[in-house]
């Protein structure tokens, strides 16, 4: 048996973690005997990336822009690691993915800047556009130019970060998905998350301002009217790739 992967976890709701999980084991076409599980809420242990092959890490209610006193308390504790580790991860090469939060920590690593001032997007469905970057790129080639995905976030990358390769965008985010050198991937939008994923997060962060919470049922109905398979292709693509 080959390493695992490891992947990150920032969902103190149980619900949303364990859906989170299932999906990315799903998508990915992982066993849970090939993931080893950290929920970062619970803290952050020491960590050697060469027991793993790749390093997957989701998204949450914690924003990396925030002011450190609005910052959860689990996030004041897990994030100082967190970047030390993305740095790692981006000097090495080392094949990782990460989507939201983890878009956000790693253009951070890159020194580029990431805030709510500008592209902040309500949940929900969206057309993700690909740029003539993704035509050259492993994971994207021969995919649709423009695909569905369910996406949703507070902050966003407010440019290109130094150094990465600009793959995706959407009408009110340019910076959907980028690549660092060949292993290293962030993207804004969920690749793991499917219809009936998005309306149990609908149901969890209604009154966490991703949307207005009258809008919920209205929401829930629209995300099952979507066919989300793209995206999936791409975290499959992702770990038939880099998996060892």
């Amino acid at each position: 048996m080959g390493k695992p992967c490891l992947l990150l976890q920032l969902r103190p709701e149980p619900a949303a973690s364990d859906q989170e999980y299932d999906a990315i084991l799903r998508a990915g076409g992982l066993r849970p005997d090939e993931v080893v599980r950290i929920e970062m809420n619970h803290g952050l242990p020491d960590l050697v990336l060469d027991e793993y092959w790749g390093v997957i890490i989701g998204g949450g209610p914690s924003n990396l822009s925030n002011p450190e006193a609005d910052k959860y308390d689990y996030q004041r504790v897990f994030e100082p690691e967190l970047k030390k580790l993305l740095i790692e991860i981006v000097r090495r090469d080392f094949p990782y993915l990460g989507a939201c939060y983890g878009l956000s920590v790693l253009a951070d690593a890159l020194g580029g800047r990431v805030g709510p001032q500008h592209y902040s997007e309500n949940a929900g469905p969206q057309t993700i556009e690909l740029t003539e970057q993704a035509a050259e790129d492993p994971l994207l080639q021969g995919l649709p130019e423009n695909f569905r995905a369910f996406g949703g976030h507070k902050e966003a990358c407010q440019d290109v970060p130094p150094g990465a390769v600009w793959l995706a965008r959407t009408s009110g985010c340019p910076v959907q998905m980028i690549r660092v050198g060949q292993r290293v991937y962030g993207t804004q939008f969920h690749p793991e998350l499917d219809s009936a994923g998005f309306a149990l997060r609908v149901a969890i962060y209604r009154n966490e301002g991703y949307f207005e919470p009258d809008e919920a049922g209205d929401l829930t109905l629209l995300g099952h009217r979507e066919e989300i398979v793209v995206p999936q292709e791409i975290l499959r693509r992702f770990v038939s790739r880099f998996r060892v």
